[in-house]
């Protein structure tokens, strides 16, 4: 728990400093709640910049430590709002924080969020370890992005934090910063109608369903393509006057492409051309675009070779594994926030509650987010609704030329923003702001406001069934079973764990995930008996995980089912 914590702290706090301090050199002197999601971004950045120099995580510890204080010098006194600011943030990051502790408060422990609803986090233990060591790995080879991993190390080298407790961390953090950036969009309202809004934007039921199984990347790829979308706004609103008011924006995507490399920029760069053709009425600073792509170049100009190189990922071929964990096509729905169930792949009526009220619910948001996008459009709203555009486009391109799994991501990414689209007219109204002009002709007074609660109340228990559903693994990680799986290749092996890791930490399919492509059969320690037929290897959980050879298997068939990839992916029985 307090290592959890306390990468929490430190993520948060050198986010909301180091990103404050780069809004503020781009000219802005008010407080601005796009400061985490810039801090972020540079985080990953600096961080995988500085990873791979001697120390291994060291150096990226002591940079990050000397510019979260070198930026709090530098903010001293400087930024106004800052009282205000911090009267409306901590509600924010407090609920925020105590819904993303949710899984860990249900589950009795800390530990590896989403093991046994998704095994991906073993391979990005395995990648971080391997390079707090100093040493290749597969992620690495294929140029996949590794900034959220570098800051996992240098949370390690820096401060001792476990590997699990850093990623764990790092996935609260985001929901955190994402509903802190959210505000941003509810400057204007009262406290309670920008508290909900915040919270119900940056913890939306498909995010807080990604972050149910340890999907960091793709929350932290919503929060940058919200913040985003929210930066090209402020630069037409209070930045409008500042040269470098698209600057906030490009760092932003450089986040993005350290997160989730070149496609990270189908959403970003799909918003900004959009956005350029709904401007293009308009006379269009060059300039201060320039300025920004230059910026924005320079910075992910060390990434562009490992980018060419994730091109060939098993994730975009369309032949490969496309299903992933799911058991089949997400319904796009989902991203509507309204979705009574707590695993986001399962089809309406397939879990305790009847397909008829998630219809209902589906068409309840269907309405205020037509509602949504009638209001933004006479808003004039241009910066929402080239972010909307760029959403659909992907979804549809990974829909028809992806995979599931792809079109999965692609709605969980798209739903912060499609949350704004519902609360934000609605928020607007209940605060009793533009009320004649955006209140529907022939409504009642109250009707609009009385939708948006029921929306808030619903959407918000979607969303906290998809949090309390989170199963959380492991309290620790250790590189030895995945180096075993080269070791016992085939099998038959049995592994002999605690009772505890087994019936409380989903320890049987995070095991088998660990030596998949063999046969395995998994004991508790206090289950008594022979070696299986077959056995070649045992594995015992002593400290850390110890290998031994079998120098006389028991003759006839192993009962040791085979764990296959996809096996494994889904939970196998033990």
């Amino acid at each position: 728990m307090i290592g959890t914590y306390a990468a929490v702290v430190a993520i948060c706090a050198a986010s909301l400093a180091i990103g404050q301090a780069a809004v503020l050199l781009c000219g802005a002197r008010r407080w601005s709640w796009l400061s985490p999601a810039v801090g972020l971004a540079l985080l990953c950045a600096v961080c995988w910049g500085t990873v791979r120099l001697p120390g291994n995580g060291v150096i990226s510890a002591v940079v990050v430590l000397g510019l979260t204080v070198a930026a709090a010098a530098y903010l001293w006194g400087r930024v106004e709002g800052v009282g205000e600011a911090l009267a409306a943030g901590w509600p924010v990051a407090l609920l925020a924080l105590l819904a993303a502790s949710l899984p860990f408060a249900v589950e009795g422990h800390f530990g590896i969020l989403g093991t046994s609803f998704n095994p991906d986090m073993s391979q990005h233990l395995l990648t971080a370890d391997r390079l707090a060591e100093g040493h290749s790995s597969q992620l690495l080879n294929q140029g996949y992005p590794l900034g959220p991993h570098s800051i996992v190390v240098a949370l390690n080298r820096g401060l001792g934090i476990g590997l699990v407790q850093g990623f764990g961390g790092l996935t609260v953090a985001v929901a955190v910063l994402a509903s802190l950036t959210a505000l941003a969009a509810f400057a204007e309202l009262g406290p309670v109608p920008r508290m909900a809004g915040a919270l119900l934007v940056g913890l939306a039921y498909a995010v807080a369903s990604y972050f149910a199984q340890g999907a960091f990347k793709e929350t932290m790829q919503a929060l940058f393509f919200l913040a985003f979308v929210l930066s090209l706004r402020e630069a037409t609103r209070s930045w409008a006057d500042l040269p470098l008011r698209f600057v906030p924006a490009a760092l932003i995507a450089v986040g993005s492409v350290y997160t989730y490399s070149f496609p990270g920029l189908i959403w970003l760069g799909g918003a900004a051309v959009i956005w350029v053709v709904f401007e293009a009425r308009k006379s269009l600073p060059l300039r201060a675009l320039g300025l920004a792509l230059l910026a924005f170049l320079v910075l992910v100009a060390p990434e562009i070779g490992r980018m060419v190189e994730f091109h060939g990922f098993e994730t975009f071929n369309p032949n490969g594994p496309g299903l992933g964990n799911l058991f089949g096509q997400i319904n796009p729905a989902e991203a509507l926030g309204i979705w009574p169930s707590g695993d986001f792949r399962l089809a309406p009526g397939d879990g305790a509650v009847p397909a008829p009220a998630y219809y209902l619910g589906v068409a309840f948001a269907l309405v205020l987010f037509v509602y949504g996008l009638v209001w933004l459009w006479r808003r004039r709203e241009g910066a929402i609704l080239a972010g909307l555009g760029a959403a659909a486009l992907a979804y549809a391109a990974a829909r028809v030329g992806g995979t599931p799994y792809t079109a999965a991501k692609a709605i969980a990414i798209a739903a912060p923003l499609v949350a704004l689209t519902i609360l934000l007219p609605l928020l607007q109204v209940a605060a009793v702001r533009f009320m004649g002009a955006m209140r529907p002709k022939g409504a009642p007074l109250w009707l609009v406001p009385l939708a948006g609660a029921l929306f808030a109340a619903a959407a918000g228990i979607c969303s906290l069934l998809a949090l309390a559903n989170a199963p959380v693994g492991p309290t620790s990680y250790s590189a030895a079973l995945a180096n075993y799986r080269k070791v016992v290749g085939a099998g038959p092996t049995l592994v002999i764990a605690s009772p505890r890791l087994l019936s409380e930490e989903h320890g049987v399919p995070y095991l088998s995930w660990e030596l998949r492509g063999g046969r395995v059969c998994i004991r508790s320690t206090d289950e008594p008996g022979k070696l299986p037929a077959g056995v070649r290897f045992a594995i015992g959980e002593d400290g850390d995980w110890t290998l031994r050879k079998v120098r006389h298997p028991v003759p006839g068939k192993s009962p040791c089912p085979l764990i296959a990839v996809r096996q494994a992916r889904r939970g196998p029985a033990r």
